[in-house]
């Protein structure tokens, strides 16, 4: 297979997994909705809930997008310093956002600043966004493709603090943000928590914590407690699906960190919907591809 051969290979695999990502919802999700439905005991959340995995059924019968909002594309990258197309990434994903938002289709969700103006192909002044990670002597890549909803967008917030508030401030801040703003998400939510000495940092990982699997913990004991105290509290004060009240407010509580300047601590909130659209595929360098999000799973 030639380069170019190679760079159209990529394209269409690109093309197809994002418009696919917006159509089927990953395997933990789709898990953690069954396991959170059978936990409700009232009549309104179950058949809230049946109506999140009809909407799914039909979004696969009909070949169509599971939420009309299918976002702002991200791209999460984490490129092998050997792959062979490590310089067309960028060009690659920017076409596959195109052909997709016309096969898939998507809808039209870039909107260009001062000029206001939707650009109608889902691209525009750095989007899709890409954010790089470059592995040392490897030779795949893996990709993240996310849609970024208008509803789950909304609730991004992040704030820095004085160090003296310490984690019960951090703790403080993702209730208020969650018990004044958490009903505009379409809950239940995963909740991404990024902890860092600046909150560019932070923001930044809230997000990548959306893409850890439903049930992995913070590597640092502490961390993972933190996550587990977090999820029971929210779940507590009972938001339920949609809004209309439950047993579980979340799908999960991932925390991200990164070592704090003395002076400072800052956090960041980042969250997914029930729909939370997210697809993860490693691509070889022969252009062989692996589905690690929906597994068995052929484009």
């Amino acid at each position: 297979m030639t380069h170019e051969q190679k760079i159209q290979a990529m394209t269409n695999i690109m093309t197809r997994f994002t418009g696919y990502t917006g159509k089927y919802l990953p395997d933990d999700i789709i898990a953690k909705l069954r396991k959170l439905r059978e936990q409700e005991d009232t009549y309104l959340a179950k058949v809230v809930y049946d109506s999140m995995f009809e909407n799914q059924e039909l979004a696969a019968k009909l070949d169509r997008p599971c939420c009309q909002d299918t976002g702002v594309i991200q791209y999460y990258v984490k490129a092998g310093s050997e792959f062979p197309l490590l310089a067309n990434i960028q060009d690659i994903l920017h076409n596959a956002v195109l052909g997709a938002t016309q096969t898939a289709p998507l809808r039209h969700n870039a909107v260009e600043i001062f000029k206001e103006k939707n650009t109608g192909n889902n691209t525009g002044e750095r989007v899709p966004i890409i954010d790089w990670e470059i592995v040392p002597a490897s030779k795949s890549t893996e990709i993240e493709v996310y849609m970024a909803g208008g509803g789950c967008s909304l609730l991004g917030q992040g704030r820095t603090l004085m160090p003296s508030a310490g984690y019960e401030g951090i703790v403080e801040y993702v209730f208020d943000v969650m018990t004044s703003m958490g009903l505009n998400a379409c809950p239940p939510l995963l909740v991404g928590i990024g902890i860092a000495g600046s909150i560019e940092v932070a923001a930044r990982l809230s997000k990548k914590a959306l893409f850890r699997p439903i049930g992995t913990r913070h590597h640092d004991p502490r961390g993972a407690e933190m996550e587990r105290l977090l999820e029971n509290g929210l779940n507590e004060v009972g938001i339920g699906p949609q809004g209309l009240s439950g047993k579980n407010s979340v799908t999960g509580v991932h925390i991200e960190s990164a070592a704090r300047h003395p002076s400072t601590i800052s956090v960041a909130i980042s969250v997914g919907c029930w729909a939370h659209r997210r697809g993860t595929i490693r691509i070889n360098e022969d252009m062989t591809y692996e589905i690690i999000s929906h597994k068995e799973v052929t484009l």
